[in-house]
């Protein structure tokens, strides 16, 4: 292997630690209502975004609290002798994507059946953090 790929590899690791990745599965929310808890963090710090998934009124918010939460405790993981504070991390990427859909029959007027869908989403989280320490 020649000396700039070591390097490059190197420097790759290192990128790869200073993010933080968690996943919140079939979640029984429509994506759509997740999204729109989802677009009011995205990008921001997380500790503004804790505040704002605390007080917001909708349910999603509670699922992307606990997902947050669990984001920061595998960054502290990767990152043991690093400070949260020092780090500035915040929330580099969120995506909701559709999950398994359960199909229900609902009775309507003179014998149909109407389709019920009841979604649910899977849900993407990615902490980043702002200074890059350089430790070569």
């Amino acid at each position: 292997m020649g000396v700039r790929k070591k390097i490059r590899s190197q420097q790759i690791k290192e990128e790869k630690k200073q993010l933080a990745f968690a996943k919140l599965t079939g979640c029984p929310t429509s994506p759509r209502k997740m999204r729109l808890v989802a677009d009011l963090v995205r990008g921001v710090e997380v500790e503004k975004a804790l505040q704002i998934l605390k007080f917001n009124s909708k349910e999603a918010a509670i699922n992307l609290e606990k997902l947050l939460l669990s984001a920061i405790a595998n960054w502290q993981a990767k990152n043991e002798n690093s400070n949260i504070e020092d780090a500035s991390l915040f929330v580099k990427e969120i995506f909701v994507d559709g999950a398994g859909m359960l199909k229900r029959l609902r009775p309507a007027p003179q014998g149909r059946a109407h389709r019920i869908r009841k979604r649910s989403n899977h849900v993407t989280m990615v902490l980043g953090s702002k200074i890059v320490s350089n430790q070569s």
